[in-house]
């Protein structure tokens, strides 16, 4: 394994998934991004999904970021991710290069394949096709980002090379990670993933660290690494209110879970939070937790959500806070001391 980085930056994360209608939603998100800015976070990342309000609120990630960099001025912003085989490529380069430009640089660009076969149909797409056409895609935005030609004798306008060294892959697997590092791009760690059949109860790090590996050794020389850990966190001044809104958030997604065919193993507390890869409690609590994750160890950024948690707003705020306070800290990060510039050099 590698050395841990002297470094991190520190990130929140959002699926948009207050229990509100969509505008208030977004309101919500945009009041938490500019509250964690405000305590010294680093990035903020929003998922994109499409049709589920179950899964996330947000289908236009773009058009969100736009609206959030008008109302901040240091934080950068990324999406964690775009759906890029629902997308057209083109439009994608042409919308990030603009709200990179409206936001003064911040933008981050995540991209992934998407995981909910039903959105793919709406948008006439075979699921079963869709790392083709993902491949596909990442390489026609790679082009008009770079300044190549693109048909007709068009070139993007406005030109963006330098969101060529922002991308940042996410995936579940080693193949994916050691793409992510032959090409220099970033490596997108999920905050959980899918247990092997011959292995249900692995950690999450033990999932994690061969991917990081696979990625280093891959990376081009002198290609700094990026590599982002997205966890589950909620954090609250006191343990039994944690705990119950814990319960209250995490037993939603269960039920839901068993409505589509799904089965989590056991049904206490103890259980949803293992099965859900979460970490939860005081301060003192989920650094305990979060410090025995080994791969956690090795990211570059840490990006903390409260999916699937999802406890209401005032909540999600004072759990900003306490990260920036007394977590993030205990795991690395300093505001003093974190890098200005996610993008590689």
């Amino acid at each position: 394994m590698s050395e841990h980085p002297t470094q991190k930056r520190l990130g929140f994360f959002t699926r948009l998934l207050d229990d509100v209608g969509p505008g208030e939603r977004y309101r919500l998100a945009e009041a938490q991004i500019v509250h964690a800015e405000a305590n010294g976070f680093d990035s903020a990342w929003i998922a994109q999904h499409h049709f589920h309000a179950d899964e996330g609120g947000l289908p236009s990630p773009t058009a969100f970021l736009a609206y959030v960099a008008a109302h901040t001025s240091r934080i950068r912003l990324g999406t964690g991710v775009i759906t890029l085989p629902l997308e057209n490529p083109l439009r994608v380069a042409e919308d990030t290069a603009v709200t990179d430009l409206l936001s003064g640089g911040r933008l981050e660009v995540g991209f992934g394949t998407g995981g909910t076969r039903e959105s793919f149909e709406a948008f006439g797409i075979s699921a079963d096709k869709r790392g083709d056409v993902y491949a596909q895609y990442l390489d026609i935005v790679r082009k008009a980002w770079g300044g190549e030609a693109l048909g007709g004798g068009n070139r993007l306008y406005p030109s963006a090379p330098h969101l060529l060294d922002r991308i940042w892959l996410a995936t579940f697997s080693a193949n994916g990670a050691r793409l992510a590092g032959e090409t220099g791009d970033g490596l997108m760690l999920s905050r959980t993933q899918p247990r092997p059949a011959d292995n249900p109860d692995a950690r999450l790090d033990e999932l994690q660290n061969p991917m990081i590996d696979l990625y280093l050794a891959a990376l081009p020389e002198g290609r700094k690494p990026r590599i982002l850990g997205s966890r589950s966190l909620f954090v609250a001044d006191d343990r039994k209110q944690a705990l119950k809104l814990a319960e209250a958030g995490l037993t939603r997604v269960a039920d839901r879970f068993a409505a589509a065919g799904h089965r989590i193993q056991g049904r206490s507390l103890d259980d949803l939070i293992k099965a859900l890869d979460s970490h939860v409690g005081t301060p003192d609590d989920v650094i305990a937790t979060l410090k025995a994750d080994s791969a956690l160890a090795r990211t570059t950024d840490l990006v903390f959500q409260v999916h699937s948690i999802d406890p209401p707003h005032e909540y999600i705020l004072r759990s900003i806070e306490l990260i920036a306070a007394e977590v993030a800290p205990a795991l690395g990060w300093s505001p003093e001391t974190a890098p200005n510039r996610i993008a590689a050099e």
